[in-house]
């Protein structure tokens, strides 16, 4: 497939010049990228078809880098490659969606057979969405029979084909991001990209650079211009998720660039037209967020387009059962037979994390359930078996015994009440983060999506508290 776009992403200069050579000899379109945030912003930009991804990266793991493209772009095929090959390193990068896996150094006929072999896998599977497409199908689908659930969905394709703004509301885990790719693919510009920002997770002085990019010396940090997500989304969707956390100045200039249609990068002056779909989404009232004066009033007229409530799984418990049939197949677990104890208890359960608890649960069903038909007393035990760490006794503070609340599945550390408020405080978020690790199968990007923060600063917190469950799941992708 001679002309397909090839990326390198190797923090090795001479990998990438050896690499890119042969590449382009064979008449392919090749460019590079030192670190995978490079890479990353590179696919947000171009058409690409292949890339061949190192692990060991700086900034941001390989594995981790691999997780998101497949998500984000998941026609394009990925071949890992490592100077510290082993084979659980290949059999990881393999059930994480990677093509193949190289090692260094690099064999010249290797390299060539399988970029041809993967260009081909890439070709039909690129025809197999464009089949889907014109079939109606998504893999955004909204699963669920109730009738909130049709309801939604109705709403979603007739709220698609137009670019009006849309404003998703409901509690965590409700599957907000969902819609919004639903909105995505089934819009018009299905085929550009869909751009991701998570407001609640980026500090305050870091999010206009973020949205709008900046120019090289805009601030101390700034050793090379950047662009933002609006630039990133021209011509595609703008996911603005948790927008009810973004500051008041942050929402100032996305005001003006919803009103103006163009941007200006942070220290620069020229002005950039922009052309995004914006669908936002909060947890919060924003209503009463702007009665309080926290969030602006035009903004929420501006985003209020077309409002999209989607409801806690306990207002349609009549989609839990298959749900967790869905996702019980989707992990290739054969344990999908429940009794009616099972059921009841499933319905009844009041779910404060929603599908995306419920998710959970399919996971652990897979990983530590004992037997082929799921009964009541089993689940019920698979909610007690969750991780409760043992408790230290910081300051002094007598030992008790960690308390367990089945309904929220919150664990609390042993004499947090007899600790001032900063111990208390670092104490509460070494257990929380033990636990959302524990729950997230120790990878840090799954986790740190779900409790809505960056890998990079779960990273950092991890090595802060010396967590060793994230290592031992062999999941954090930083040093494979």
């Amino acid at each position: 497939m001679a002309g397909a776009a090839i990326l390198i992403i190797d923090d090795e200069p001479g990998i990438r010049r050896t690499l890119a050579s042969i590449l382009e000899d064979e008449g392919y379109k090749v460019q590079t990228a030192e670190d995978a945030v490079l890479g990353l912003e590179i696919l947000n930009r171009e058409t690409i078809d292949l890339v061949f991804l190192d692990v060991l990266l700086p900034k941001l793991g390989g594995m981790e880098a691999l997780e998101q493209i497949r998500k984000d772009w998941p026609t394009v095929e990925v071949v890992i490659i490592s100077g510290h090959a082993n084979i659980d390193m290949a059999v990881r990068a393999v059930k994480l969606g990677a093509f193949d896996f190289l090692e260094k150094p690099l064999s010249l006929d290797k390299v060539l057979t399988i970029c041809r072999n993967a260009l081909t896998v890439q070709k039909l599977r690129k025809e197999n969405q464009n089949l889907k497409k014109i079939a109606g199908l998504t893999k955004d689908e909204i699963i669920g029979t109730s009738k909130e659930i049709a309801n939604i969905r109705a709403l979603i394709k007739q709220a698609a084909a137009s670019d009006a703004r849309i404003l998703i509301t409901g509690e965590n885990g409700t599957g907000k991001e969902l819609a919004a790719r639903a909105i995505h693919s089934g819009s018009a510009r299905a085929d550009r990209v869909f751009i991701e920002v998570n407001c609640a997770a980026i500090p305050d002085s870091l999010i206009e650079s973020e949205l709008f990019g900046h120019e090289k010396g805009a601030f101390t940090d700034a050793v090379s211009t950047r662009k933002g997500r609006f630039e990133l989304a021209h011509g595609g969707t703008l996911f603005l998720d948790e927008i009810g956390d973004m500051s008041l100045s942050a929402q100032a200039k996305v005001l003006r660039v919803i009103q103006e249609q163009k941007i200006e990068r942070l220290g620069g002056e020229k002005t950039i037209d922009t052309d995004v779909r914006i669908v936002a989404a909060t947890n919060k009232d924003l209503e009463k967020e702007c009665e309080a004066g926290r969030f602006r009033q035009d903004l929420f007229f501006r985003l209020n387009v077309i409002p999209i409530r989607l409801p806690p799984l306990r207002e349609r418990t009549e989609d839990i059962p298959l749900l967790i049939h869905h996702f019980l197949k989707e992990m290739g677990s054969e344990k999908t037979e429940f009794n009616t104890d099972a059921l009841d208890f499933l319905t009844s359960y009041p779910w404060p994390g929603n599908v995306r608890e419920l998710r959970n649960l399919a996971e652990r069903i897979t990983v530590m359930y004992n037997g082929d038909k799921i009964d009541g007393k089993g689940l019920k035990d698979l909610f007690l078996k969750n991780p409760v760490f043992a408790a230290e006794n910081r300051g002094g503070a007598s030992a008790q015994p960690a308390k367990v609340n089945v309904q929220t599945e919150a664990v609390l550390p042993s004499g947090l009440m007899e600790l001032n408020y900063n111990d208390a405080k670092e104490s509460f978020e070494k257990y929380y983060l033990e636990f959302q690790l524990s729950r997230n199968s120790g990878i840090i990007t799954r986790t740190a999506e779900a409790i809505g923060i960056y890998p990079s600063n779960l990273h950092a917190k991890v090595r802060k508290y010396q967590i060793a469950s994230a290592g031992q799941a062999g999941g954090h992708g930083e040093k494979d």
